[in-house]
Parts: C-alpha cells; sequence; structure tokens
C-alpha cells in the first residue's frame, strides 16, 4: 500500500503563486508515474501535470502549461507542484495520484486518471479576483 499526503493549498489572490506538495510513504518502490488533477465543484476530475519517475519528464494540461511545473525529489518520494499566475479558474482541490503500472504513451496515458493506483484526500486551492 502507498500512502499520499498532500499540503500546500490555501487560498490566494489572482495572480499569486503556490506550490503544493505531495508526500508518499509506504511501497514507494514500485512508482511509475506521479500526476496532480483538480476537481471544481460540479466539474469532473480533470488532469493537470505529471511526472515520470524513471526520467523526470513532464506532462502538462494546456490550461496550465507556462504557469504550473511539476517536478519530483527521488529522496524524500516528494512530487511537487509550482503553481504561478493563478486564475480564478484554478480554483479547485487538488489531488495527488501515484501510478506503478508502465504506461504504453505516457503523453496520453498520464492525463487518465484510471491509469493511477493510488490517490490523496486532496487539497484546496482558492483563487480570488
Amino acid at each position: 500500500q502507498v500512502q499520499l499526503v498532500e499540503s500546500g493549498g490555501r487560498l490566494v489572490q489572482a495572480g499569486g503563486s503556490l506550490r503544493l506538495s505531495c508526500a508518499a510513504s509506504g511501497r514507494t518502490f514500485s512508482t511509475s508515474s506521479m500526476g496532480w488533477f483538480r476537481q471544481a465543484p460540479g466539474r469532473e476530475r480533470e488532469f493537470v501535470a505529471a511526472i515520470r519517475w524513471i526520467d523526470s519528464s513532464t506532462y502538462y494540461a494546456d490550461s496550465v502549461k507556462g504557469r504550473f511545473t511539476i517536478s519530483e525529489d527521488n529522496a524524500k518520494n516528494t512530487v511537487y507542484l509550482q503553481m504561478n499566475s493563478l486564475k480564478v479558474e484554478d480554483t479547485a482541490t487538488y489531488y495527488c495520484a501515484l501510478g506503478t503500472g508502465t504506461l504504453s504513451d505516457y503523453d496520453a496515458d498520464a492525463r487518465r486518471p484510471y491509469e493511477y493506483d493510488y490517490w490523496g484526500q486532496g487539497t484546496q486551492v482558492t483563487v480570488t479576483s
């Protein structure tokens, strides 16, 4: 089993920055990729960013490309999401996810929630105008 704990979410003004963290514990040796998803009230969970553990390749949703950066610290089993130039529409609960499977097409597959085996409880990000 793997446990994921997110932190860093809070209320911030539009244009501001936040860094989310996700610490993984347990049987993390089988990590293949980690990702961030978000879900706003009344909307489906959507992909934000992902990172492939073996070579740190990164993948982003078009809506956050150029503003958000995903990174990893393998030694700490932690993944980060640096969010800059935040917009009101970034308001959501942000979830960290960990996948153990090898994906055939990372750019496509890493965007699909069902490719991930473990999920955190979420951290709330609220961006005000």
